[in-house]
């Protein structure tokens, strides 16, 4: 009895931690969803409130009003996030898979490049990217912002420290003896023992690829394949005044999938967790 009173004396500190930062998580995105039902002047006076407002719709005309169409700029940027993460992550655990699996003599050459790839930051990249990009007339082409996505160092690093631990050489050499192919292998063995490390990653890849601006914004100048943070970043009003309302409720509609498919996907992360504890 006194050993579980003692265990719940314990956990209590840590409960009312992991409380009080849940909340302070989850603050921001709050605060975000009530700014959007009030008006700028509201905010001006008050910038934090938890109270909802009941300016909501008048924002909504607001922001459609402007140069903003949400079905548009969803629909790009849906389409750029989704196709990146798909190829980011699929490649990115094959290119990890030939690290793993086969043996070659540049094997570990091959991973310290990517090692170096990593360290040099996108930005340098851009001009040179840009200019290649120009060249081939394909600006406006959301294509641009999908394929780089294959190549993804960091990604790369990530699947293979997870491989290691987490696929069998043996499993991939008796399916082997059984007569299985290389691609069958990969694809039927070692992509769902990686689930949860390809669930971890496309989360990541969807959020940077949903919230990037600065590549959009310099390779697209077609208002037709403007992508959401575009379209928000454009959100300024006239000289005199900014509708703050409407900017945070172009802000909640750009949030809402990224929250969306971080629902869908958590499970996975939370029985890679488990199944981790379980083999330790």
């Amino acid at each position: 009895m006194n050993k579980t009173k003692t265990n719940l004396a314990r956990k209590i500190p840590i409960f009312i931690i992991c409380v009080f930062l849940s909340i302070l998580s989850l603050l921001p995105f709050v605060i975000m969803l009530v700014n959007a039902t009030r008006s700028t002047t509201e905010i001006q006076q008050r910038a934090v409130s938890l109270i909802p407002s009941g300016y909501l719709l008048n924002n909504l005309k607001i922001l459609l009003g402007k140069s903003f169409n949400p079905g548009v700029g969803f629909m790009n940027s849906l389409i750029v996030s989704v196709c990146a993460t798909a190829l980011a992550t699929y490649f990115s655990t094959m290119t990890a898979y030939g690290i793993v699996v086969y043996q070659w003599k540049l094997k570990n050459a091959f991973f310290s490049f990517i090692l170096a790839v990593m360290m040099i930051p996108a930005q340098i990249t851009l001009i040179g990217f840009y200019q290649m990009v120009y060249k081939i007339h394909m600006t406006n082409n959301l294509l641009m912002l999908i394929l780089p996505a294959i190549a993804s160092p960091a990604m790369v690093f990530f699947m293979r420290q997870y491989m290691i631990p987490s696929l069998s050489l043996e499993i991939v050499q008796s399916a082997r003896i059984d007569g299985a192919r290389e691609f069958f292998i990969f694809n039927h063995i070692a992509l769902p023992i990686m689930k949860p490390a390809i669930a971890t990653q496309a989360i990541f890849t969807f959020v940077a690829s949903w919230n990037n601006l600065f590549t959009p914004l310099v390779l697209l100048t077609n208002q037709k394949k403007y992508t959401l943070p575009i379209m928000i970043s454009l959100l300024r009003g006239d000289i005199y005044k900014t509708e703050y309302g409407s900017v945070y409720l172009g802000l909640s509609l750009t949030a809402l999938p990224l929250i969306i498919v971080y629902l869908l996907l958590s499970k996975y992360i939370i029985a890679g967790v488990a199944l981790g504890s379980v083999k330790g």
